[in-house]
């Protein structure tokens, strides 16, 4: 009987001292298990955030269009990615027709673009030159350029969908304005009595804007758009160096050459004259290379 009572104490004790260690040692055990599935989840990555798109949508007391599909552009581009969605195609024709019922409203296009954006274009920023290039898709689709205005908007927030901007560009419709009004008349002085005149060095045909430059172009464009018939002139310039037919005919490559690029750039070609002086106009003299520099220049101006 003892020794039956001895083993059984013997169990209880092992039992006790089992489940002493178990709550004392193996808690600590899942605690740390536990902590270190919290840091790998901790550690999996944030998900990417969602690419920005912009709908093609505008509104005017009872009219309305707004779908999800926009018009696209890469980074850094401007050039309006194809193919189009049948939604916008059918969009712009919807509001070609509004329009042309309603010759007192005009479309107001605002281009968005980042700041880490680069900007070859000849307009001040990316989102003017994206809001001329759906423009001019407006203007080959039948909508008049004298019931659109163009904007441009920085928008640092825009995320792309890899190497695509999804709809940077937004709408509204507004209120005309007179065509004839002060502001073109005063815009038309000023293009006027300060071109835009790029200069180039000896032999070469090649165009680098400033940022000065650049808000010539846009305002050059801006009154081709409003004002029917308005032309301008590309006027290509150079020093004495060399015979003078040479001359004239390096001075028609600079005009033609500025021609192509202020095309490239949504000027319509059927708007602007290209022409050479050569060497029989110059603003300086050619006895310096300093003034033989100023000479060697295209002036483009208003007509």
């Amino acid at each position: 009987m003892t020794r039956n009572l001895s083993y059984l104490v013997g169990i209880i004790l092992t039992i006790l001292i089992g489940t002493f260690f178990y709550f004392t040692c193996c808690s600590d055990c899942r605690l740390a298990v536990a902590n270190e599935g919290e840091t790998k989840e901790k550690m999996v990555p944030e998900t990417e955030p969602e690419a920005t798109s912009y709908p093609f949508a505008f509104s005017n007391g009872e009219y309305a269009y707004n779908v999800n599909d926009n018009f696209n552009f890469e980074l850094s581009s401007t050039d309006i990615l194809s193919p189009l969605s049948g939604k916008v195609t059918s969009g712009v024709a919807s509001l070609k027709t509004f329009l042309a019922e309603n010759t007192d409203k005009v479309i107001n296009i605002t281009g968005l673009y980042k700041a880490s954006e680069t900007n070859n274009t000849a307009f001040p920023n990316l989102g003017l030159a994206r809001a001329n290039a759906v423009k001019n898709y407006f203007v080959d689709n039948g909508i008049p350029s004298a019931q659109t205005n163009t904007f441009g908007k920085l928008m640092t927030s825009l995320v792309p969908q890899e190497n695509t901007l999804l709809g940077p560009i937004t709408y509204d419709i507004a209120q005309g304005a007179d065509n004839n009004s002060d502001e073109l008349k005063a815009l038309y002085d000023q293009i006027k009595a300060n071109p835009l005149i790029l200069y180039f060095n000896t032999g070469e045909a090649a165009i680098n804007l400033t940022a000065e430059q650049r808000q010539k172009v846009a305002n050059i464009s801006r009154y081709l758009d409003k004002v029917d018939g308005a032309t301008c002139s590309v006027v290509g310039h150079t020093d004495n160096t060399g015979n003078r037919i040479t001359n004239i005919a390096l001075g028609q490559e600079r005009a033609d050459f500025a021609m192509s690029y202020l095309v490239r750039n949504g000027i319509p070609a059927s708007k602007i004259t290209p022409t050479s002086q050569g060497p029989d106009a110059p603003i300086a003299t050619n006895e310096t290379e300093e003034g033989r520099a100023k000479n060697r220049r295209t002036v483009v101006t208003l007509n």
